[in-house]
């Protein structure tokens, strides 16, 4: 009787092992490249809506694989073919280098110049935690976040308030912000609500089809339960605004009171996955798509309600065309 566990144990592990074979991957460029591929067939979360024919891909970018081959040329193979995926948040990373792809901003004007800004906010500008603020001359609020890595506390959010709440309105700057913890943008946004507001939907992958998602998942923004502000106010935005600062622009179209200013967002709607392959590099990539409330995708960025440029000869003189439109809508001129 007493081998009967031992017997049961072995039996279940033949089980369980015919049940849930996985393929096994070698160490190889061959095996290395076709388990990039796989996992983001598996996992990635856009090819339909960006009609990517992922198959031809790989026949394209598998001709050129051959074990022969520098670690460098592999990389850079294995880099460009995720770039055919059209999405900044899919990155390869090896200890030499960083795959990412640029061009969802490239080819946009910048719209945006540090220098010139600095005529805005000069030296004398507060500081709390991660944005720096200041009321310009006409009484209006400026503000500039750079990044939603930056960390913002509810005790930083109530002093700018607070001290901006004499102002006409306020200009919320997140040009060339690229983004960080949506924790950060919800409670920014949080801010400008006074009512729980749907503004978006998630969906999580399910199973391995390119298609196969749960049902969307709604997202709300709750009204903070501390200052909230209720006059006018702007969002300036440029092509580089990009993941959770996309994000924070398309919680805030919702908001009362709220115009966006500037260009169009880098987008960046995907939370990212990240997963490891048997030569010690990582990837990277959008596995769970996020919409707006009317469930249409914002993956490739959002329009603002005003469409301004920076004109040449506004920054010769040292001024920030953007930041002029929204002073001026501000004021009502």
């Amino acid at each position: 009787m007493k081998y009967i566990p031992t017997i049961i144990s072995l039996l279940l592990i033949t089980l369980f092992s015919s049940c849930f074979h996985e393929e096994e991957y070698n160490n190889s460029k061959r095996d290395n490249f076709e388990l990039l591929w796989k996992t983001l067939d598996q996992k990635y979360c856009f090819f339909n809506y960006k009609n990517i024919d992922w198959e031809t891909v790989h026949t394209q970018y598998s001709n050129r694989i051959s074990e022969d081959m520098s670690n460098d040329a592999f990389f850079d193979v294995m880099g460009e073919m995720l770039a055919e995926l059209q999405d900044g948040h899919v990155n390869l990373i090896a200890t030499h280098n960083v795959a990412r792809y640029w061009k969802w901003f490239e080819d946009y004007p910048d719209n945006f110049d540090e220098k010139i800004q600095e005529n805005y906010l000069g030296t004398d500008y507060l500081i709390a935690s991660g944005m720096k603020y200041k009321i310009l001359e006409d009484n209006i609020g400026y503000i500039y976040y750079s990044s939603f890595s930056s960390g913002i506390g509810e005790g930083n959010l109530d002093q700018i308030i607070n001290r901006m709440s004499i102002c006409n309105g306020i200009i919320i700057d997140i040009r060339n912000n690229g983004g960080g913890l949506l924790s950060n943008a919800d409670k920014i946004a949080a801010r400008f609500f006074n009512d729980k507001t749907l503004v978006g939907y998630i969906m999580h992958k399910k199973g391995t089809g390119h298609d196969d998602f749960s049902n969307p998942y709604p997202r709300y923004i709750e009204p903070s339960n501390r200052l909230r502000y209720q006059k006018k106010v702007v969002v300036l935005t440029n092509r580089r605004c990009y993941s959770s600062s996309n994000d924070f622009v398309n919680a805030m179209t919702y908001a009362p009171n709220v115009t966006i200013i500037g260009d169009r967002t880098g987008g960046g709607s995907g939370l990212p996955f990240s997963s490891e392959l048997p030569n010690g590099w990582s990837v990277r990539f959008s596995s769970s798509p996020m919409v707006n409330a009317n469930k249409e995708h914002i993956e490739f960025g959002i329009e603002p309600d005003i469409k301004v440029d920076m004109s040449k000869s506004d920054m010769a003189r040292g001024i920030d065309t953007i930041i002029e439109a929204a002073r001026n809508f501000l004021n009502n001129k």
